[in-house]
């Protein structure tokens, strides 16, 4: 077993016992990137600032000063803050930029003890399903089969692919429509997506100021359970930030569910869902029945109205947030031409900066959100997010304890499968994901197993606003009932 397949708790314990340091786990990760080009996992490698973290880490361990990530390698996706070294959320227009500040959620890491291996790929201002919007290119899914290549999911793409093909013990991602869930789903390993407002904001790229939030993608729940706890804080910085005691994740997982209710909601039963995506789900209820759980069948009726809703208010938000990118701060400037003015300016960097799929969601927020259509599609949206909100509201205060759902509607696709004249093709892998955005839920996919391809598929589960440690217990029961250990082929 190589220091760089080690899970974060593995690590930890050998760490503490002196079997390995924090150099040597940090000098294995570096190997194996270097080793891994093919991937494309990381666009920006940190190796020089990750020694030195590593030693520093080992000097904790040695005086007794040792919290739970102190000395784990990590790799962070491009759209946190991380002072000096370069964050671009996977644009050409912040080409270059290195910010003098460090985001609330890799400090909080830093502090302790953790260590960052470099930045991680993902889709442009995390708009995009598949990775494929990145303006360093793609990252590619460890697992291939049939020779093709395929997507580690996005827009935490980079992410999934490092973690998955053991290029780290473990990487922060984002999630504002599925970002965190799906790739996880796709690459087997899990992510969880806390309640919006448990992680901070301040110093991460904003796609959808409302909807985004902050997660670990780890190799296993235990894992995600101690990387959570690090991550979160009340940051005074951030005004969505909830001013609630973050507790102790890992001990909340006792790995018993006896007596809790598992929602099952008969809307996620799409019209057209693979059977072995129905099998997947079904497998899952009978795993958490065995463990003692009772089953539910609920209605969430406002869910098929989630992803249209999803994709007039990020988009409406994502315009606004993305006009501070003008030329004139910092990032890329177009080159003007004689007579050229302000507005030339603006209008060509923009052009020249933002990918086509960025520039399709500025346009269809900036349409949704003018003085004729703001009643008709935003403040509907608006409305109709509070109806998936209080359906979720309903379920709970029936005495539901979590949901269980499928991730995805798919294992993971080909690179270029999808990438069609119809973008409403690529938005459909949200359609089991968004609604916890929506609502401002934590949700965790886990995998539970492979397709008939051999590709990995997850489920997800719902929690209760706040009670991340019992969700994590609950996705506890699903890992160790599913048994899921394999692990892609190398080939890279």
């Amino acid at each position: 077993m190589t220091l760089n397949t080690f899970k974060i708790s593995q690590a930890r314990d050998a760490l503490r016992s002196g079997e390995t340091t924090a150099v040597s786990l940090t000098e294995a990760c570096i190997s194996a990137i270097e080793a891994a080009g093919q991937l494309n996992a990381y666009c920006a490698q940190t190796p020089e600032i990750a020694l030195e973290q590593a030693k520093a880490a080992d000097e904790r361990i040695q005086a007794g000063d040792a919290p739970n990530m102190c000395g784990i390698p990590l790799g962070i996706k491009d759209v946190f803050a991380t002072k000096g070294v370069s964050t671009q959320a996977g644009s050409n227009i912040l080409k270059g930029f290195k910010p003098e500040y460090e985001s609330t959620v890799t400090q909080n890491l830093w502090d302790a003890g953790a260590v960052m291996l470099g930045k991680l790929s993902m889709d442009e201002f995390a708009m995009g399903s598949s990775n494929e919007t990145a303006c360093y290119g793609p990252a590619v899914n460890p697992w291939k089969v049939d020779d093709q290549l395929r997507t580690p999911g996005g827009s935490s793409g980079g992410s999934a692919a490092a973690v998955a093909a053991d290029l780290c013990l473990a990487a922060t991602g984002t999630d504002t429509g599925g970002s965190i869930r799906q790739p996880a789903a796709f690459t087997g390993i899990t992510g969880i997506k806390p309640t919006y407002g448990r992680c901070s904001r301040w110093g991460v790229v904003a796609y959808a100021s409302s909807l985004d939030q902050a997660g670990p993608m780890t190799k296993d729940v235990r894992d995600a359970a101690i990387m959570l706890s690090a991550m979160c804080s009340y940051d005074a910085k951030d005004s969505t930030s909830a001013d609630i005691v973050v507790p102790d994740f890992e001990a909340a997982l006792t790995g018993d569910i006896r007596g809790q209710k598992i929602g099952i909601p008969r809307e996620y039963r799409l019209d057209g869902m693979s059977d072995e995506i129905a099998k997947l789900w079904d497998n899952g209820i009978a795993m958490l029945k065995d463990a003692g759980a009772e089953i539910v069948d609920i209605s969430l009726p406002h869910a098929k109205y989630a992803l249209p809703a999803y994709y007039v208010i990020a988009p409406a938000e994502a315009s606004s947030n993305l006009a501070r990118y003008d030329g004139v701060r910092y990032g890329h400037r177009a080159t003007l031409g004689k007579g050229d003015g302000i507005d030339d300016m603006y209008a060509k960097t923009r052009a020249e900066g933002f990918g086509p799929e960025v520039q399709r969601r500025v346009m269809v927020g900036a349409y949704v959100l003018s003085a004729g259509f703001y009643d008709a599609y935003y403040n509907r949206a608006r409305k109709v997010r509070a109806l998936i909100k209080r359906d979720f509201e309903q379920a709970f205060a029936s005495g539901i304890d979590a949901i269980l759902a499928p991730t995805t509607p798919s294992s993971a696709f080909g690179l270029g499968e999808m990438r069609s004249a119809d973008p409403v093709a690529m938005y459909l892998n949200d359609v089991f994901t968004v609604t916890l955005n929506l609502a401002g839920l934590p949700g965790i996919s886990v995998p539970v197993g492979l397709d008939a391809k051999g590709l990995p598929l997850g489920l997800q589960l719902i929690g209760r606003p706040w009670e991340e440690g019992a969700l994590l217990n609950q996705a506890l029961v699903l890992e160790q009932a599913a048994g899921f250990t394999a692990k892609p082929e190398k080939w890279w």
